[in-house]
């Protein structure tokens, strides 16, 4: 069965950083793009980032580009999110989420297949 499973959320200050870490199950993730979404209070969800199918592409939104890397190890079957300078805006629960055969990263949320139960993180001082 097909699980994604997040962990690494916490409270973390303003500056700090955090390592989110998706893991995967049931499939073979190399075939798999992986994206990272998130949901702040009072806001929609929205893409942060996103490894392409067998590591291809990557994408980072505006707001969070030169500050989260995202990676894959397909052997692993993990898929990590490191934030870096964290800002409360940051703030919100994030989710891995998988779409099979996708190298060019969906933006739309509606194109994932697979998502996992999500992971909060909390910046604050």
């Amino acid at each position: 069965q097909v699980q994604l499973v997040e962990s690494g959320g916490g409270l973390v200050q303003p500056g700090g950083s955090l390592r989110l870490t998706c893991k995967t199950s049931g499939f073979t993730l190399s075939h798999y793009a992986i994206a990272w979404f998130r949901q702040a209070p009072g806001k929609e969800r929205e893409e942060v980032s996103c490894s392409g199918s067998g590591d291809r592409s990557r994408y980072y939104s505006d707001s969070v580009k030169g500050r989260f890397t995202i990676s894959r190890d397909n052997a692993r079957k993990t898929v990590t999110l490191l934030m870096n300078g964290l800002k409360p805006e940051d703030t919100g629960v994030y989710y891995c989420a998988g779409e099979i055969l996708r190298d060019d990263c969906s933006r739309n949320a509606e194109d994932y297949d697979y998502w996992g139960q999500g992971t909060q993180v909390t910046v604050s001082s």
